[in-house]
């Protein structure tokens, strides 16, 4: 039995709208770093998939995956690296608590 288009796009958008009520209904800054790289995996499968049914002998779809693999990790590598010097700060990593990051 092969995967179809379909059930490709039916795991990606499961994929994008977990991680956008991950991001809206958690106050960890961890979960909400998780969360944006399930939004951004979502978006790697569909390049992925779009690359495979409509332009099979080509790889634009595949290079662009990799630049925005790239791209999640610097984020990700620099997100936590915030996370941490806030953490040694005020001793949380709970968005609530960032309020006094504005001033």
């Amino acid at each position: 039995m092969e995967v179809g288009l379909t059930h490709i796009l039916f795991l990606s958008t499961a994929l994008f709208f977990i991680g956008v009520y991950g991001f809206l209904t958690r106050r960890n800054t961890i979960t909400m770093l998780m969360a944006i790289e399930l939004l951004l995996n979502s978006v790697n499968i569909n390049f992925i998939a779009f690359n495979k049914y409509l332009y099979g002998g080509k790889l634009e779809g595949v290079f662009f995956t990799l630049f925005l693999i790239a791209i999640a990790a610097a984020e990700a590598a620099v997100a936590i690296a915030i996370i941490i010097n806030f953490y040694r700060n005020y001793k949380s990593i709970d968005v609530e608590d960032a309020d006094s990051l504005k001033w």
